[in-house]
């Protein structure tokens, strides 16, 4: 299999090829990688035909056998490890250290998720009477996944959904196929046909996917906006929803903090994965008895990493991945420049190919400015001074959004008492962005609705299902 050409879809366990297709681009080169095929309505109805056959037999498998099969997926992904980790920088952008995590995650939740399983549970058993809770699978899930992460997202969906017994239609970001693609190639020799279908096209393609009845769960990675509208779109047939969206995570910095190491672990909570992350630090609290050394410790810690192409050796950051939000980011930019912020660092797109955006602090922006209320989903970084604890509490929950959180401090149970008064469905003390394909992840507010990953997570790709049996009452 050539990694690097002839992409095509996976339905019934077959390649599919397209009359239409659309465009790959490396965003730190502009330049066109590959041609997609752009599925339409009857390619589309294809994949939804081929999961409602496989779904019976599918789900009618042990539990054991689904986990074996889920656990080879990971095997999968870490044969051709080298491949996509390349494959992943050219179409997505980040450097190779951030390809690397990413590729590792995907084979690692395959293999821990496919120890997952849910028991039933006896609420009651007597000689004449039992009672027994088990969970079922749903039907056909449809999977949507963004740029950002596009093979680990993929496999937060599919492991949980297979292992749980479900069939699934799954499409990635039109931005970052590609893995995606090539991931579902690999799967045709080990899954069943039409368990798992890989279809690639644009927001038609979701559309059709977030209203068709056949379809009895959607789970959503991406904007708060379209979760919105996926929501609503699900009310048709009252479709499961998971969906994990936007955040504005802040991130609170106690004055006890020893400034130098805490300034490294920082700038990487804020700019990992060029800050297109979900969990990304976005608004960097800092008591105002620390706020100019940490500052200053940022800023010369920043001018160390190096910003290019993902495929060159010693690039740290690579570029946005798209232009849309490479334009949204220069709009935001030009605002903060209109609006007298200072600029502690970067703030200037020099002209090229690629869409790069440098590592830019902003020092203490106005608390209702643009770069400080919405979501950047890029390496813009206000730094805001706070006095007190109840101030800095009340300005990071003044948010519509409540993904994740970080408190730094030297004192653990103090941070903890702060962590608790935040509204985010998870807050780091000391580190930030560790995951676990055990620890469930959500958020509240309109950063979405329903859990990924844990035994919770796994849940939400079943019903319950109660069996009364009353073996003592009379029959005729």
């Amino acid at each position: 299999m050539d990694f690097f050409s002839d992409y095509t879809m996976t339905i019934d366990g077959a390649g599919v090829s397209s009359a239409k297709t659309f465009d790959a681009v490396n965003p730190a080169t502009e330049a066109v990688i590959a041609a997609v095929p752009d599925a339409d309505r009857a390619i589309f109805d294809r994949a939804i035909a081929s999961a409602k056959r496989a779904f019976p037999a599918w789900s009618e498998r042990p539990w054991r056998e689904r986990q074996d099969l889920v656990s080879k997926l990971g095997d999968l992904i870490e044969q051709n490890a080298e491949d996509f980790i390349r494959l992943l920088t050219m179409e997505q952008g980040k450097a190779r250290a951030g390809a690397e995590w990413e590729i590792g995650g995907s084979v690692a939740w395959c293999r821990e998720i496919a120890k997952q399983a849910l028991e039933p549970d006896m609420v009651e058993n007597t000689d004449g009477r039992t009672v027994e809770t088990s969970r079922m699978p749903l039907g056909v899930v449809g999977g949507i996944t963004p740029w950002n992460f596009p093979l680990l997202l993929a496999v937060w969906k599919v492991a949980p959904a297979l292992v749980a017994g479900n069939t699934i239609v799954l499409k990635p970001s039109p931005f970052t196929p590609l893995c995606t693609l090539k991931f579902g190639e690999l799967t045709r020799g080990v899954l069943p046909a039409g368990v798992l279908n890989v279809i690639s096209g644009g927001n038609e393609l979701g559309e059709w996917m977030t209203r068709c009845e056949d379809i009895r769960k959607i789970s959503f990675t991406g904007s708060t906006a379209t979760g919105r509208k996926i929501m609503a779109s699900a009310s048709g047939n009252l479709k499961r929803i998971t969906l994990e969206l936007g955040g504005n995570d802040p991130a609170i910095v106690m004055p006890d903090v020893d400034v130098q190491a805490t300034a490294k672990e920082l700038f990487w909570a804020a700019f990992q994965n060029s800050a297109q992350f979900c969990v990304a630090a976005k608004r960097l609290y800092i008591h105002e008895d620390i706020y100019d050394a940490l500052a200053e410790a940022l800023v010369a810690y920043a001018r160390t990493v190096k910003v290019g192409d993902g495929l060159q050796q010693g690039v740290d950051l690579g570029p946005i991945q798209n232009a849309m939000q490479f334009e949204k980011l220069k709009d935001l930019l030009a605002d903060s420049k209109k609006n007298g912020h200072h600029f502690l660092l970067g703030g200037k797109i020099e002209d090229g190919p690629g869409y790069f955006v440098p590592v830019t602090i902003i020092d203490n922006p106005p608390e209702d400015s643009r770069v400080v209320t919405e979501e950047a989903f890029g390496p813009v970084l206000p730094l805001l001074k706070f006095r007190d604890t109840e101030d800095v509490i009340r300005r990071a929950n003044d948010t519509e959004y409540g993904l994740a959180a970080s408190i730094w401090s030297a004192d653990a149970d103090r941070a903890r008492k702060i962590a608790q008064r935040i509204e985010a469905g998870t807050v780091w003390i000391n580190e930030i962005h560790t995951f676990s394909p055990h620890v469930a992840f959500g958020g509240h507010k309109q950063s979405g609705i329903g859990i990924e990953n844990s035994l919770h997570g796994l849940a939400e790709y079943t019903n319950s299902k109660t069996i009364v049996t009353n073996r003592m009452a009379p029959v005729s």
